[in-house]
């Protein structure tokens, strides 16, 4: 007896149905399996930033970049299907142990909506970023015990002073994050802005590393009083590195002096040799004096055009620039002296 065919194609429809579904639960079953997958791993929290106007392609692209165990491409799709790919939001982040692919979605998606903030400010020195730090209760202060020099074995840079080296920002972070994890992201903040600003360096900079600007910046951002006036700072001082001309700056005497500077500079202090005390020492000082910003990184190695030797300043937070010592002096009478 012949069978009907469309009996037997109905029948392998109904298979064919049967094999979709089937497949289809086991991919969404798998699917959600990996949304609740950790995917970092370890004992430490993983920095993540995420720089404003960031795609959601490239978003997940460095959240694998950070070393968060994920595959990019699945993360990507997962932004996309969620309908939330566009609300993601730029920040610093610290991607906690045991986070999930659904829950890393989550945590971009607040943004800093969900975290504290922590401003370091240009031309601070490190001991006044340590103060904002033991300020900050929402964070763990497990550099509190430690000297500068352990801070910078915690943070994988043994025998380099921490002055200087902390890009002054302002750094979100979430509540109990360490300090420490705080001050990686500010170094290597400064780590990436520096190495920028010294791929620019002209060719007849009187600098010779990116440690040299990193110092020189530094001194720029003390004795920057108006912006307009930076990059005739970094020019006299370029001028007197290039001829070996002492800088003869007041802040790295001050630097110098640390906790016996009360506030009143004298004649003496110009006068007592520190390793940071330019009035006695020639070229630069060993370390930075401060944090300087990134328009004094720039200053630095592109200090401007100028045959100025010499600067006073007039009081009103701007600089009067001399070529010559008499016109120096006429200018100190002026605006120092009152003369």
């Amino acid at each position: 007896m012949m069978r009907d065919p469309l009996h037997r194609g109905g029948r392998v429809v109904k298979r064919l149905l049967v094999l979709i579904v089937v497949a289809a639960l086991a991919v969404a079953g798998a699917g959600y399996w990996w949304l609740h997958q950790p995917i970092v791993a370890g004992d430490k929290p993983v920095e993540l930033e995420i720089e404003p106007g960031t795609p959601p392609r490239a978003v997940a692209q460095a959240v694998q970049a950070a070393g968060i165990g994920v595959n990019a491409d699945l993360l990507y799709w997962w932004f996309r299907l969620s309908g939330q790919d566009r609300k993601i939001r730029a920040g610093n982040y610290e991607i906690p142990v045991g986070t999930t692919p659904q829950s890393m979605l989550a945590r971009l998606v607040r943004g800093e909506d969900s975290q504290r903030v922590l401003t370091i400010v240009e031309g601070w020195n490190f001991r006044q970023v340590r103060a904002a730090l033991a300020k900050e209760e929402n964070l763990k202060h497990d550099s509190a015990v430690m000297t500068p020099e352990q801070i910078m074995e915690a943070l994988g840079k043994p025998g380099m002073a921490a002055e200087g080296r902390f890009f002054p920002d302002t750094y979100a972070f979430s509540k109990g994050s360490s300090d420490i994890a705080l001050l990686r992201r500010a170094m290597q903040a400064m780590d990436k802005r520096l190495e920028a600003a010294w791929s620019l360096k002209q060719e007849d900079s009187p600098l010779k590393s990116a440690d040299e600007l990193l110092i020189l910046a530094s001194i720029v951002e003390k004795e920057t009083g108006k912006a307009a006036d930076r990059g005739l700072v970094a020019g006299v001082f370029a001028n007197r590195l290039r001829i070996g001309m002492l800088l003869q700056t007041d802040p790295t005497v001050i630097y110098g002096l640390g906790d016996k500077f009360d506030g009143n500079l004298r004649k003496r202090d110009l006068q007592t040799d520190t390793p940071w005390n330019t009035y006695t020492r020639t070229g630069l000082p060993p370390t930075p004096i401060a944090m300087p910003g990134k328009a004094s990184l720039m200053a630095a190695v592109q200090p401007d055009k100028t045959k100025a030797l010499y600067f006073v300043a007039r009081g009103d937070g701007s600089s009067h620039f001399s070529e010559s010592l008499d016109e120096h002096n006429r200018a100190v009478n002026t605006f120092q002296r009152g003369k």
